[in-house]
């Protein structure tokens, strides 16, 4: 698993090829880690995973997978990848899976749902 720097200019390449919604969701541009990137041919990144450090020891993991590399268990590689880092830092995986392709990865990968989210915006 190659490691690159949160602003690595490959990081965004994806995001732009994953598009704003799935990007924004990941927010890959705001980890605090490395990010753990998946390359196909050695030259591409089609997934990456990583954390932003969060209060009280807790790693907000995102992960990202090209659209067109989706299904293969790339995201699950990458994400295995940032859960290991944050463990081995002292830090409490979590992740706000909303979307089902990313409670999937999150399921594969051992989390459990113990919650929900609701945002309200007032008028």
């Amino acid at each position: 698993m190659e490691q690159l720097p949160g602003g690595h200019r490959d990081l965004r390449r994806l995001e732009r090829s994953a598009g704003r919604q799935d990007a924004g969701e990941a927010a890959l541009d705001e980890i605090t880690s490395p990010a753990f990137v998946v390359r196909e041919h050695g030259r591409t990144v089609v997934a990456a995973a990583g954390y932003r450090a969060w209060p009280s020891r807790t790693a907000h993991i995102g992960v990202l997978t090209a659209p067109d590399s989706r299904g293969r268990g790339l995201g699950r590689a990458a994400g295995a990848a940032a859960v290991e880092h944050a463990l081995a830092a002292g830090r409490l995986p979590q992740w706000r899976a909303r979307p089902i392709a990313s409670r999937r990865v999150a399921q594969a990968l051992g989390f459990e749902e113990l919650g929900a989210q609701l945002s309200i915006e007032t008028a």
